[in-house]
């Protein structure tokens, strides 16, 4: 790279951290730990969209235009997202920690950045088919407002449900997929006794403390958005809000080795992501 070209990145970088700490000194909103590749993939795709000349330019909006910034805040938010993702993990879910959940008289689950509330359902209904739901209460939560209501509407595009449904199978399900859900039009709608016990709720992870005492923390692939820094503080966050011998369900691309909570949990499947907060922790 020529040195014309690295100045041209060091310029973009400084641009991005202003801008970064514009959002926090003005909404209270911090992205700052957020892995800059990701935060600067969706700042080029705001300026190409909106036609801003720089950065910069881009940042006297933010601070005038509070829409504008809502619409920052979308860009930013991590929604890629489908029901049963990821089939395998499901199934190792269900062999691995089902049966000790079983031996609780009542669970308390936490889905952290749970987004428009797919893999929310994608539980529900493995509660339902293990007898657990009735006595389950499932938290979901994200700093997304927008995404928030689409979870807990649970209306989804009926061009989907294959692909669902096929995932649904993989993972070991025991029904008809279609019983879970009501096709109008162009959309299938979840049914309501699936959102009975659902609590969707405003949560940052960045910002936010201990959410609730849970026996099980699903929040799969959005780790892999923030800098090493802000992993270690969300996954002591995770930690502490998890009770002894609870489960924690990180996404395929990530984990806890090389943080500094990995001896606080015992691995039950690495390939998974499906680790256990350890019963006793000797530093």
């Amino acid at each position: 790279m020529s040195e014309y070209d690295l100045e041209v990145q060091s310029n973009i970088n400084i641009e991005v951290n202003l801008f970064l700490e514009a959002i926090y000194q003005k909404y209270g909103y911090d992205f700052r730990d957020y892995s800059k590749a990701h935060i600067k993939r969706r700042l080029m795709h705001r300026m190409s969209v909106s036609q801003f000349v720089s950065i910069s330019e881009m940042q006297h909006k933010l601070i005038n235009n509070e829409r504008f910034f809502e619409q920052v805040l979308k860009d930013f938010s991590i929604n890629v997202t489908e029901m049963f993702r990821d089939p395998h993990f499901y199934y190792r879910f269900r062999e691995e920690a089902i049966p000790i959940l079983k031996t609780y008289p009542f669970i308390k689950i936490w889905h952290a950045g749970c987004s428009t509330g797919e893999e929310v359902y994608s539980m529900a209904i493995i509660l339902k088919e293990e007898g657990l739901y009735e006595r389950s209460q499932i938290y979901a939560t994200d700093f997304n407002q927008t995404v928030l209501q689409k979870a807990k509407e649970g209306i989804y595009p009926i061009n989907k449900i294959k692909e669902y449904t096929y995932n649904y199978q993989k993972s070991g399900g025991i029904n008809s997929f279609s019983d879970y859900y009501t096709a109008k039009y162009d959309s299938v709608i979840i049914n309501n006794d699936l959102k009975q016990n659902v609590v969707f709720a405003d949560h940052n992870l960045v910002s936010d403390k201990v959410f609730a005492e849970v026996h099980l923390i699903v929040c799969r692939n959005v780790l892999i958005y923030f800098n090493k820094k802000l992993q270690d503080k969300v996954l002591r966050l995770f930690k502490d809000s998890l009770i002894p011998g609870g489960y924690l369900c990180l996404g395929s691309k990530e984990s806890i080795r090389f943080s500094d909570s990995y001896h606080q949990f015992d691995t039950i499947d690495e390939e998974e992501r499906l680790f256990k907060r350890k019963l006793h922790f000797k530093r």
